[in-house]
């Protein structure tokens, strides 16, 4: 399976069987990761971090096919507006529209602020997943700290809280750090994401 970002948000890495909390970012990423699992038979993945940027360049990154292809994806396509399409493909010789496009609907968004995306699985998804695809959700919250300082907080939500689910977060946790690493490389050191 293909990293997946957001974007399922960008979508854990604990067993939650006692509302474990993962509040520590690993050694590699400033990203905080935790799964909320208070709500009983749903998880919510919550990854947060700050990057040294203001927060249009980070709303940018994240609403333009230049934004994304810097950090996320090596193609993408994005038709920004409320309904429209981020399909993007991790695969280097595939190309946007075939079996392995990843797409994501912009269910509504406020400028600078906030992000609602629902993800469209594949048939490469598992079944499971493709099964509860209409409840997977990301929210992302953009918060200005000041001029040069933006906070991201990425919600997802819609995962069941099941065994299935919880070794799942052992993949969308890393996959996601590791992409939003790449997403401040890319605004802070000017280092876009190389694809292979």
């Amino acid at each position: 399976m293909k990293k997946i970002i957001i974007v399922i948000s960008t979508v854990l890495l604990i067993s939650c069987a006692s509302s474990n909390k993962i509040n520590q970012p690993t050694q590699a990423s400033r990203v905080v990761s935790s799964i909320d699992d208070s709500a009983g038979n749903e998880l919510v993945l919550i990854q947060k971090f700050s990057i040294n940027a203001s927060i249009e360049e980070v709303w940018n990154a994240y609403t333009t096919q230049q934004g994304w292809q810097a950090w996320a994806v090596p193609m993408a396509e994005v038709n920004w507006k409320v309904g429209g399409l981020i399909r993007t493909n991790y695969n280097t010789k595939g190309k946007i529209g075939d079996a392995t496009t990843i797409v994501n609907h912009i269910v509504n968004y406020v400028p600078n602020k906030l992000i609602t995306l629902q993800a469209e699985l594949s048939p490469h998804f598992p079944k499971f997943m493709q099964d509860d695809a209409k409840d997977f959700y990301n929210v992302i919250y953009f918060n200005a700290i000041d001029a040069q300082h933006t906070q991201v907080e990425s919600y997802g939500i819609g995962y069941k809280n099941t065994e299935k689910y919880q070794e799942l977060m052992k993949f969308f946790i890393p996959a996601n750090e590791q992409s939003y690493q790449h997403l401040i490389n890319y605004l802070e050191q000017g280092i876009k994401q190389e694809f292979k």
